[in-house]
């Protein structure tokens, strides 16, 4: 059931542009490097020189299938490319080359978690293959544009979903989801931070149970969290706007993240604006089946099937299996220290994935790095468990040995034995250690004994605090159960 917001339905479809990873444009040989000059990425045919004919990157039409498979969806066996015919300056041709009426994907879906731990199939219409346009630059002058051509004809996949999401969050999920899809594969390197994952929101809202209401489009938004953010303030506007006796208008809006506000920027052009017609340079693109077979084996292992497979190889908590699939770097990192452990998978895998979790997310966020980045080799991690599970090292210790690592890179074996943290097991020390313990807080023994049995946790830090941290709690647990009169 939908949540409603002061009584009213929030209806959310979302365009997706995902620069597709190639090494060449779409229709020419230009690179596609990020970052570099203005206008040194850019051929006769991506200025719109007269005479230059467009031949299509054979790479980009198997990356779209692929995607295609990642989504469960439709390859579609005749595809189509269509002019799209607008002004902008830094268009250089006057159309974009896309596919409007006969995409190469249809049909698919992305499964996406809720907040109540329920899933919901959000579903996707289409996927088709257009050229990027270049860019304008307003901000170096006070009088004139600048025109960047180096992404003109950047090759992109735009995945248009069905407006199925009710919620900024299930938005915000899709695009979480769909993102690690296309990671996952491989069609789409998704740092959004370099524009090469852009997202469009058509967001309206109606009384439950009426038609829809007018969609108004918020371009090229660049974040999750503004995702978010942009879905939010446009709900509130619009309901807003209706309950102050005005009608939404369809146009096409921006979101300033510094306000966390839509701004006007056009009306809403349809596709009768556009003018398509069939693009006369290009052929028709016709698949065989072989080539679709090919490429439907080279698909990789795609996170859901991960997600089901860590729960069941590894005995993994759902949440644990979240966190680990959402990046394909991440869930090989677990998988290698799982097989590096000297333990069985289901003995070693949940400490595992606690420690990547817990620490080693904690000091990635600090740093701002990703698991790439970090120099913890999964042998170092797979270690530090097997020290714990071998009782070699407390996991009090271990947060120790697990901080020198980090510090100085140096194996947790070596850093035990260089600092002397190997925990005490000597039951004949530990013992020891209690009597003195008990003998020196005689108070708290009468108080344990009249009834306040909390003072247990009391004289378990007192002991440990004897052997320097260094005990084996279990052992002093039992035998302190056993001295304590």
């Amino acid at each position: 059931m939908s949540r409603l917001i002061h009584g009213w339905e929030v209806v959310v479809g979302l365009e997706v542009h995902a620069q597709v990873a190639t090494k060449a444009k779409l229709f020419s040989s230009s690179p596609t490097d990020f970052g570099s000059d203005p206008n040194t990425n850019v051929s006769f045919y991506d200025a719109a020189m007269p005479g230059m004919l467009p031949v299509l990157n054979g790479e980009v039409v198997n990356q779209a299938i692929k995607t295609g498979f990642g989504i469960n969806a439709k390859i579609n066996r005749i595809s189509r490319f269509d002019r799209k015919n607008y002004f902008y300056p830094d268009l250089p041709a006057g159309y974009q080359i896309s596919q409007l009426f006969y995409p190469i994907v249809s049909d698919g879906v992305v499964e996406i978690n809720l907040q109540d731990g329920s899933r919901k199939t959000i579903g996707v219409e289409r996927i088709h293959i257009e050229q990027d346009a270049g860019k304008s630059i307003h901000d170096l002058s006070p009088t004139c544009s600048y025109i960047d051509l180096n992404r003109s004809g950047v090759p992109l996949m735009e995945i248009v979903s069905k407006p199925d999401m009710r919620s900024s969050y299930e938005a915000m999920q899709y695009v979480k989801k769909l993102r690690a899809i296309l990671k996952y594969i491989g069609s789409c390197e998704c740092n959004m931070d370099r524009g090469n994952l852009r997202v469009d929101a058509n967001v309206s809202v109606r009384k439950p149970g009426e038609p829809f209401g007018n969609r108004v489009e918020v371009k090229n938004i660049n974040s999750i969290r503004f995702l978010g953010q942009a879905i939010d303030y446009e709900v509130e506007r619009q309901i807003d706007v209706i309950g102050n006796g005005g009608r939404i208008v369809q146009e096409t809006r921006l979101f300033d993240s510094s306000f966390c506000e839509t701004r006007s920027m056009r009306s809403k052009e349809d596709a009768a604006d556009y003018r398509y017609f069939p693009d006369p340079d290009l052929k028709p693109v016709i698949l065989s089946d072989e080539r679709i077979e090919k490429l439907k084996a080279e698909m990789p292992e795609l996170p859901d099937v991960k997600h089901e497979r860590f729960t069941k190889e590894y005995c993994l908590p759902e949440s644990d299996a979240d966190v680990l699939i959402e990046e394909k770097t991440v869930a090989n990192y677990f998988e290698k220290a799982v097989k590096a452990s000297k333990f069985k998978p289901q003995e070693s895998a949940k400490l595992i994935a606690n420690w990547m979790i817990v620490e080693l997310f904690a000091v990635l966020n600090k740093n701002g790095q990703t698991i790439e980045d970090i120099e913890f080799p999964v042998e170092h991690i797979a270690k530090l468990v097997d020290l714990i599970l071998d009782k070699t090292i407390s996991g009090k210790i271990a947060k120790t040995v697990f901080a020198k690592v980090i510090e100085c890179g140096d194996s947790p074996a070596k850093i035990v034995d260089d600092l002397g943290l190997v925990q005490i097991q000597d039951e004949s020390v530990i013992t020891s250690a209690i009597d003195k313990v008990i003998q020196a807080n005689a108070s708290q023994v009468e108080q344990y004994k009249a009834g306040k049995v909390q003072l247990f946790g009391f004289f378990v830090g007192q002991v440990m605090r004897e052997l320097h941290g260094k005990g084996n709690p279990e052992m002093i647990n039992k035998i302190l159960q056993k001295r304590l009169p």
